[in-house]
């Protein structure tokens, strides 16, 4: 799943931000299937976009990139079996059709375009789909958890695959947005693919980067979807700094920046010649406890560190109005689409009370009188001062407390040691698809512990219910087991939810048909997106 510039979590056009329901709760506003700016040709309009990005990416080859920098290019230059619609829904991209679904959701039967083809020219074929599906597992990549459920997939003819799964699944349909590359070119010379030649199916086509200074790719006259680009070239380079990235918006160096600042909101807001495109993304980001050792193995001191901060006042300081408050490790969206209890989860964290805080830690055995609490935190100010919050609340309860920011290679190598000398808590985030396995089985089911899970947080009765729900096809079974295991998880404080960010781009006024999406990397360009520059 995707790390780095945000989130850890697989931001693919699959699993979302990485619907077994269309979910159009999150809503799109002023987005339309009409929305090309131009009479559908694609070739209105045009001009080039320079996008300000978060963070450079580092490679382009979709079976291994795991960074969100990286797939936002992938996005344009790869095209998917399946795409999300003006919210996220599923829709037919490489894939001719909705998939059959047979054996009760352990069988999928896909048919292909005929038309499709890649930048060289090849067809794409079924060969590639399933060569597409299995080399992440086969290769071991950081993104073979999306789909070691799959037993084999199977080409019945050149338009025709199947995929059939070791269990009934039924949340597959959100795995199926991934993205087919050509299998020849790539088993020709995987390195070269990687970071010099990606050869895609998608509306552009690679054209060059300099890692940490632009990525350049230029439109694809001979796109085989039914729309095609106005843009004629994008370029896009990284501005870590937040406050910077508005600051190029404001002068004119940039024409599109990635994720508005909450200190910058209004600035951007309240801009003469540019606007803020944001809306509700499909993440999650938590507060993580190390249950394997140390004192915050016991699920009491815990609790007692709840008592000590309010996570409330947290978010209302450092996150909105770019991000808004979240109480379970299910987006709302989706949690309100699937209409779990949202109100019974709110109620579960403490109000602050400092005294509790500091009686409960004060009578514990485990807690050591002179322990200094440990806090790991990426680069990233928004979980910086979420961490900070639960430092100063538990120096208010008389204890010792340090936050330790880390780059992100140092961040991913330490929070999931288990080690309490590394640390006793984290900030991190997830995103996912629009449903909840993306959320539960890779952070929360114990055969995930090694790469996901840095809480070790090991409740066998929990497993049970995220497994079983992991492996059916029955929405209201998979509801129930959910609200158990996410009841149970929130009541031993495994994590304390914080907030999920909004998808948000400051947008300058010549640039037309902008509109934030769910899933960020369709704002530029997809079926219901096609921005260009006056």
């Amino acid at each position: 799943m995707h790390n780095n510039s945000g989130e850890r979590g697989h931001l693919s056009r699959r699993t979302v931000l990485k619907g077994a329901s269309s979910l159009g709760v999150l809503g799109l506003a002023g987005c339309s299937q009409n929305s090309s700016g131009g009479d559908g040709s694609g070739q209105s309009g045009g001009g080039k976009l320079k996008v300000a990005q978060a963070k450079s990416p580092i490679e382009f080859d979709p079976i291994v990139l795991n960074d969100v920098p990286s797939d936002e290019i992938a996005m344009n230059v790869f095209a998917s079996l399946y795409d999300y619609d003006e919210s996220t829904g599923i829709v037919p991209g490489i894939a001719k059709e909705m998939p059959t679904v047979e054996k009760g959701a352990q069988r999928w039967i896909v048919p292909i375009r005929s038309d499709a083809k890649f930048h060289n020219g090849d067809p794409v074929t079924a060969e590639d789909v399933k060569y597409s599906f299995t080399a992440p597992v086969k290769e071991e990549t950081e993104n073979a958890g999306e789909f070691n459920m799959i037993d084999t997939v199977s080409v019945v003819d050149e338009e025709t695959v199947q995929f059939d799964l070791k269990y009934q699944f039924g949340a597959f349909k959100q795995y199926l947005p991934w993205y087919v590359v050509p299998k020849s070119v790539r088993e020709e010379d995987k390195k070269a693919f990687n970071t010099e030649n990606p050869i895609g199916a998608g509306p552009f086509k690679f054209d060059s980067w300099t890692e940490g200074e632009f990525v350049k790719i230029t439109r694809w006259d001979d796109y085989w979807g039914e729309n095609t680009p106005n843009l004629q070239e994008i370029e896009y380079v990284p501005v870590e700094e937040a406050t910077t990235r508005v600051t190029t918006l404001k002068s004119g160096e940039n024409d599109v920046v990635k994720n508005v600042p909450p200190k910058s909101w209004e600035t951007v807001k309240n801009m003469e010649k540019a606007s803020i495109e944001s809306v509700p993304g499909v993440s999650y980001f938590y507060l993580a406890f190390n249950c394997k050792q140390g004192p915050t193995a016991d699920p009491k001191v815990r609790e007692a560190i709840d008592y000590a901060f309010s996570m409330d006042d947290a978010v209302s300081k450092f996150v909105e109005p770019s991000g808004i408050r979240q109480y379970s490790p299910v987006p709302r969206s989706v949690a309100e689409d699937w209409g779990f209890p949202l109100d019974e989860w709110e109620a579960i964290p403490h109000e602050k009370d400092v005294d509790k805080a500091k009686s409960m830690l004060d009578d514990n055995s485990k807690v050591p009188d002179d322990w200094k609490a440990k806090i790991i935190v990426p680069p990233d100010e928004k979980r910086e001062q979420i961490g900070v919050s639960v430092a100063n609340g538990i120096k208010e309860a008389g204890y010792q407390a340090s936050v330790q920011r880390l780059d992100w290679g140092a961040f991913l190598e330490k929070y999931i040691t288990g080690d309490p000398n590394d640390y006793h808590m984290y900030t991190l985030g997830w995103s996912g698809s629009p449903d909840p396995d993306t959320f539960m089985y890779f952070l929360f089911a114990q055969e995930a512990f090694e790469s996901t899970n840095g809480s070790f947080y090991k409740n066998d009765a929990v497993d049970e219910k995220i497994m079983n729900a992991r492996q059916s096809n029955s929405q209201d079974d998979r509801k129930q087991w959910y609200t158990d295991a996410i009841t149970t998880i929130l009541e031993d404080r495994a994590h304390i939810p914080s907030y999920a960010l909004k998808n948000s781009w400051g947008v300058n006024d010549k640039v037309k048909d902008f509109h934030a999406h769910p899933v960020d990397q369709y704002s530029i360009f997809s079926g219901y997106n096609n921005a260009s520059v006056q």
